[in-house]
């Protein structure tokens, strides 16, 4: 199973930047010039996005420099521990909907303290590639078009990634325990 894992994952993205190029030639789409239009305009994005991602990096600080993610943690392990989850992914469990980057990093503490290949960095893995930056996502995208009030964003994007973590604790122990 992992071999056919392992190959879709190295052939993946070829095939759809090949896809994508073939459509726009079928198409009679000017590639370079969509390129151009699209990275300008990813430009202006980025600029009016500015002040929602200090404010997400300033707290993503408080949390880490504080220590406060890491007493959550230890306060919720006796329920994670009933549900099965690995106490080692509540860390990247609770940074990745904050942050992409800060979750890497927890990612990378996880893989060097428990190696890439135990169940612990296979889970964190899994968990890294399927869930998504929940908190920086929606300041980038309702910052962009001005959407103040979230309504019921926030709980559904944080009970897609509670599923997220379940599946992914879930299909390693089917799909990657030996």
């Amino acid at each position: 199973m992992t071999k056919y894992i392992t190959y879709t994952s190295v052939f993946a993205i070829p095939i759809m930047i090949t896809i994508i190029l073939v459509h726009g030639y079928v198409k009679g789409v000017s590639m370079y010039d969509a390129f151009v239009e699209g990275a300008a305009e990813g430009f202006k994005t980025a600029i009016r996005i500015m002040p929602y991602l200090i404010a997400i990096f300033i707290a993503i600080g408080l949390m880490r420099g504080s220590g406060a993610i890491y007493y959550l943690v230890r306060g919720l392990r006796p329920i994670t521990s009933l549900l099965g989850i690995p106490g080692e992914i509540l860390p990247l469990a609770l940074m990745k909907p904050i942050s992409g980057s800060g979750s890497l990093a927890v990612l990378q503490d996880i893989l060097v303290h428990n190696g890439p290949d135990s169940f612990v960095g296979r889970v964190a893995s899994t968990m890294m590639g399927s869930s998504e930056t929940i908190f920086y996502t929606m300041a980038v995208y309702y910052g962009t078009i001005g959407i103040k009030k979230s309504r019921h964003t926030i709980p559904s994007a944080l009970v897609a990634h509670l599923a997220a973590i379940l599946a992914a604790v879930f299909f390693c122990k089917i799909l990657l325990s030996q």
